[in-house]
């Protein structure tokens, strides 16, 4: 099997042996945390992820008001930075401990910890400086005495990439081998997708542009605040697209930018949104109508020339009228969710982490260089560890990485 990344190797032998990870993940649409725990072996070349189950536990009612306050494009100070990192790492600390006892029945070996985006610092057509994401590691690893990967995206930015999306290695390697070319599509609050590519070569990540986020926020405005997203899109579903309002939207220089590039709710927020409705705002219903009309423009625009199968997941997926209007611009191409292929779509993400993990734990790298445009393969994040203070056992000479992911039943 081809290596993704020439010249890595895998981890020392006993890694053939399970490692149960669980992995913790809370993304642009900040409203919680989700785990997914799962046992990962190596067989041959294929790396076997048995999913052990998954949970989503709301952020509390005060801590994500404080965090929804933080974010751009308000302005904060080092003080609400301070509190927020330390109540983010405590509430992904009970949720770490949660999924351990419930989903791992009581022992676990890994946590890996996306944390919270608070920043990402992506200028326009200027490449990522920095990103930021918040939930202090030690919190967790205290809570449940295991060690913690955390910080996977900084390193990436370092040498040279984007930071976003990070799971180019796990689409890589569990879609390897589909007929023709399949992307991988998440449809979190910012909409990404991972094209595979059809010969040798790396494959492309990268984010389209907003995918629930300007739709949840719309909601919350249009419902004052009654309502937090539009649920099975009932609102979208009983208005039109105002072609007008479209066209602006769709005018947004980002759409443009060549791939890899990544972006956020520093530029896609409710300003942006008002700023563009113009003086004679639709209606509530109109108004969603449009923005479901946006997500699936700018994601078929971004796949259309290249995708014959689309793999979609995220909380997106759940929006019957977003995915409806996502399969009437591609037409010929498949478009499912990860769930028939055995990956439950609201715990993707987490997973995928929970590979990234994996690699760091064993010191191979979790980035592929074409991906994100960083410019060599680097071992992803830090480790805090756990009680017994375990560091990462490191990786032996001579051996391929795994060149594939397998998506194995629970025992």
């Amino acid at each position: 099997m081809a290596d993704p990344i020439p010249g890595t190797t895998l981890p020392p032998a006993n890694t053939r042996f399970p490692l149960r990870v669980v992995g913790l993940m809370s993304g642009t649409s900040h409203d919680g945390v989700d785990a997914a725990a799962c046992d990962l072996r190596l067989s041959g070349d294929t790396l076997v992820l048995t999913p052990l189950g998954h949970l989503s536990v709301p952020f509390p009612t005060a801590l994500r008001s404080e965090l929804v306050a933080a974010l751009p494009p308000a302005a904060t100070t080092a003080e609400a930075v301070c509190r927020l990192d330390t109540g983010i790492g405590q509430a992904f600390a009970d949720v770490a401990t949660r999924a351990v006892d419930e989903l791992c029945g009581g022992h676990a070996d890994l946590v890996v910890s996306h944390g919270q985006t608070l920043f990402h610092w992506a200028p326009t057509g200027d490449g990522v400086r920095g990103t930021l994401q918040i939930g202090e590691p030690a919190w967790i690893a205290e809570a449940t005495g295991l060690p913690v990967v955390s910080g996977l995206r900084t390193r990436d930015v370092a040498a040279g990439g984007q930071g976003a999306p990070l799971v180019g290695l796990f689409d890589a390697l569990w879609l390897a081998g589909r007929p023709g070319t399949a992307v991988a599509l998440n449809l979190g609050g910012i909409a990404n997708v991972t094209v595979l590519p059809t010969t040798d070569g790396a494959p492309v990540a990268f984010d389209t542009g907003p995918g629930c986020a300007l739709l949840d926020a719309a909601t919350r405005y249009v419902t004052n605040d009654r309502l937090a997203f539009d649920a099975d899109g009932a609102l979208a579903a009983r208005g039109l697209v105002d072609p007008g309002l479209l066209a602006r939207l769709l005018d947004e220089p980002y759409y443009t930018r060549p791939a890899p590039r990544s972006t956020g709710k520093e530029l896609f927020h409710l300003s942006y949104l008002l700023d563009r409705v113009g003086p004679t705002p639709p209606t509530a219903e109109d108004l969603l109508a449009t923005l479901v009309a946006l997500t699936a423009r700018t994601v078929a625009d971004a796949v259309r020339d290249t995708a014959t199968e689309v793999v979609a997941s995220g909380g997106g997926t759940r929006n019957p009228v977003l995915m409806a209007t996502l399969r009437a611009e591609l037409p010929g191409v498949v478009v499912r969710t990860s769930d028939e292929l055995g990956v439950p779509s609201q715990a993707k993400e987490a997973l995928a982490f929970a590979v990234l993990g994996w690699h760091t734990w064993h010191g191979l790298p979790g980035v592929l260089p074409g991906a994100t445009g960083a410019r060599h393969p680097r071992v992803l994040g830090s480790v805090t560890p756990g009680a017994d203070g375990r560091y990462p056992p490191g990786r032996s000479p001579g051996a391929e990485r795994p060149g594939r992911l397998e998506i194995s039943r629970a025992a």
